[in-house]
């Protein structure tokens, strides 16, 4: 076994997590030089070049990519073995997107309470799945096409992705219902998913679309509230808006969809009866 130095692997990492030497060096709280040398002295100890650096930024070699990809799976197994060291056993934790977390979670954060009074609730936003395995207390909520293929954990289908498209019932727009191509004559709202810009090219409707664009589903459809056009959203994350009125339905797409909204835990900690209780009424909350 060589004897590497680990916080060398640990800048290694940053570096190439961002690559860019500077940014990286932000990170750390190192400067650049200093962050260059431990990369230098960990190449050195490896007998591997890492990184190539370059007028744009640093890009891994085919052995940087293997130190990397090893790094990131010991990094993942550390944080879910450490994962719930010092927190009490009321605290449970959920995984989830930030427009799920603020359209889907906010609404029954009352009701939550009242179901589980003496659990503490940590909500962690994040913008892609996991990449370590859940640990005890934890819970993710995650999009996907199939269930979680991870071994460690447990995963249950919450609901089936039902795209539609909702307004202000304040907005002016013709009667309902209304077909597709009436629809793209609108002001167009839309997320990250880029759902317009797709139905727009697989119906062969060209690229004359004036289209806003928001980096989460949550302010596209806060600016559907607000009267400024028309978004596009799965119907979970809208029915407490389209109940409480302030949006309303418009179109329905017509063709079904194979994601789903899933559920997953670690098996290991199933049988607390508390996550198993939590993981139902989630579940329930989308029958």
């Amino acid at each position: 076994m060589k004897n590497v130095n680990l916080n060398a692997l640990r800048v290694f990492s940053v570096v190439a997590s961002h690559g860019n030497l500077q940014r990286a060096a932000e990170e750390l709280n190192l400067s650049r030089g200093a962050v260059s040398q431990r990369i230098k002295q960990l190449e050195i100890e490896l007998g591997a070049v890492l990184l190539v650096r370059g007028a744009r930024g640093v890009s891994m070699t085919p052995e940087g990519e293997r130190c990397h990809a090893a790094m990131q799976e010991a990094i993942a197994i550390i944080d879910t073995a450490l994962v719930s060291f010092g927190e009490d056993d009321n605290r449970v934790t959920l995984h989830l997107g930030s427009s799920t977390a603020t359209k889907w979670l906010m609404p029954r954060m009352d009701a939550f309470a009242a179901k589980f009074p003496n659990v503490s609730l940590t909500t962690q936003v994040h913008e892609q799945i996991l990449a370590r395995s859940l640990g005890r207390n934890e819970i993710a909520i995650w999009p996907g096409k199939a269930h979680d293929t991870n071994t460690a954990h447990g995963s249950r289908r919450l609901t089936d992705i039902r795209l539609v498209a909702v307004c202000s019932p304040d907005f002016l727009r013709p009667d309902w219902p209304m077909g597709l191509e009436t629809l793209l004559t609108l002001p167009l709202l839309q997320d990250a998913h880029r759902r317009w810009e797709k139905l727009i090219q697989e119906n062969g409707y060209g690229n004359t679309h004036k289209l806003l664009n928001f980096d989460r589903s949550a302010l596209a459809l806060d600016a559907a509230i607000g009267g400024h056009g028309v978004t596009i959203a799965p119907t979970y994350m809208v029915e407490h808006d389209l109940r409480s009125k302030k949006l309303v339905e418009i179109w329905v797409d017509p063709d079904p969809s194979d994601d789903g909204l899933y559920i997953s835990w670690a098996k290991d900690h199933f049988g607390q009866t508390r996550i198993k209780r939590i993981v139902d009424w989630i579940a329930s909350e989308f029958e």
